[in-house]
This record gives structure tokens, C-alpha cells and sequence, in this order.
């Protein structure tokens, strides 16, 4: 998604990769962490309520980080049973990812101001570091709040329908991750890149965040 070549591999494996694999693990970790809070110990109980990527990474996600500086991690177990409100909970648990990475780039964006006050040779340095922080975690935030299921925003979305509509919706899941391929993949080379919802998506939520940060 950013295009790195060969030429970036140190910054691929001492920037990219461990920010990435920070940010993917951050969003599960709050999926999880809000559904223990509302009553639901599955992902605690498997031991995914930890910041140790290690417990979360998914290997084609990690290698996806490397290659083009966008991935993911291994989805916590959510069980909606134990909710009060299961439509309703199941919506919470969902924005909590995105609500993540959007405080974690926030994090990013005071860090990247506070460089403007350092010498030019430390500011250098870490200016690469932060400004990518921002963007994966912007990009992951936006991009998993488009309502296409298994997306985050879908659970929101399935909240939101009446009823009836919200059931019909929700059946879209039974393709799995046909519908998200279809829209990663067959969309933009169908159109020849007129329709690439994922980059549109990402440019309008970076042109946001930096209007409201900077």
C-alpha cells in the first residue's frame, strides 16, 4: 500500500515492521479488552489480552506489514452469548480496534510535533518513525471501519439496520473474505484503478487527520 522497495529494508524491518505489528496487536487487544469489560472472558481466558505481538501475530499478516506496510494480526475470539445486548455489545467491541489506532496515531502526531523542537539530526532521524506510525494506524483505523463483513464497520452497520435488513446483512458473512477481496482486489482492476475504495478511504482519513492535528 506505500509502495517500499529492496533499497528500504532496514527501514522495512527497524520502522515498519515493529510499528506495524504494534498497531495490528494494539486493535485486537482493545476488541478483546471491551469484551472482557462486557462480560465475555473468551479472548482473557485464551491469553490475548497482552501486548506481546507474539500472541497475536498471524505470519501473512506480518509478511503483508513487510511488503507493502499494511497488514494484520490474528482476530481475538469474541463470543456475543455472554452479552447482555449482543447487538449492541458487538458494536462496541468493533469500534474499539479503530478507536485504538486512532488514539495510538494521535500518540504518533505529538511525538512527530516534538521533533520540530530537536536538532535537525535527531529530528531526521525520527521523523520517519512517527510519520509512519500515524499512517498505518489512520489507514487501519478507516479501513476496518468500512461496513463489509468480517470488517469492524459491518458490526456497527449490522447495529445500526432495522431488524430484518441488519439479518440479511449479516448473512454476507457466510463468503468470508470473498467480499473484502472483491473490493481489496477485483474493483481497482476492473476499473483500472478508478474505483480503489481502500485508497480512497485512506486518503480522505489521512487528509483528516493531519487538517485536525497539524
Amino acid at each position: 500500500m506505500f509502495g517500499f522497495g529492496l533499497e528500504s529494508l532496514p527501514y522495512l524491518l527497524l520502522v515498519v515492521l515493529p510499528i506495524g505489528l504494534m498497531a495490528v496487536t494494539i486493535h485486537e487487544v482493545s476488541h478483546g479488552y471491551v469484551a472482557y469489560r462486557l462480560g465475555d472472558p473468551t479472548a482473557h481466558d485464551a491469553g490475548r489480552l497482552t501486548l506481546n505481538p507474539i500472541a497475536h501475530i498471524d505470519p501473512i499478516g506480518a509478511i503483508m506489514i513487510v511488503l507493502i506496510g499494511f497488514g494484520w494480526a490474528r482476530p481475538v475470539p469474541v463470543d456475543p452469548r455472554y452479552f447482555r445486548r449482543p447487538g449492541r455489545d458487538m458494536m462496541w467491541v468493533a469500534l474499539a480496534g479503530p478507536a485504538s489506532n486512532v488514539l495510538f496515531a494521535v500518540v504518533f502526531a505529538l511525538l512527530l510535533k516534538a521533533t520540530f523542537h530537536l536538532p535537525q539530526t535527531y529530528a531526521e532521524t525520527l521523523f520517519g518513525f512517527f510519520r509512519f506510525g500515524i499512517m498505518i494506524n489512520v489507514v487501519l483505523a478507516a479501513f476496518n471501519l468500512i461496513p463489509i463483513p468480517p470488517l469492524d464497520g459491518s458490526r456497527v452497520m449490522a447495529y445500526l439496520l432495522p431488524l430484518h435488513a441488519s439479518r440479511r446483512y449479516q448473512e454476507l458473512e457466510r463468503y468470508g473474505l470473498i467480499p473484502i477481496a472483491v473490493v481489496l482486489f477485483v474493483l481497482p482492476w476492473v476499473t483500472s484503478g478508478r474505483i480503489d475504495i481502500v485508497r480512497t478511504v485512506a486518503r480522505w482519513a489521512l487528509t483528516l487527520f493531519y487538517a485536525i492535528m497539524f
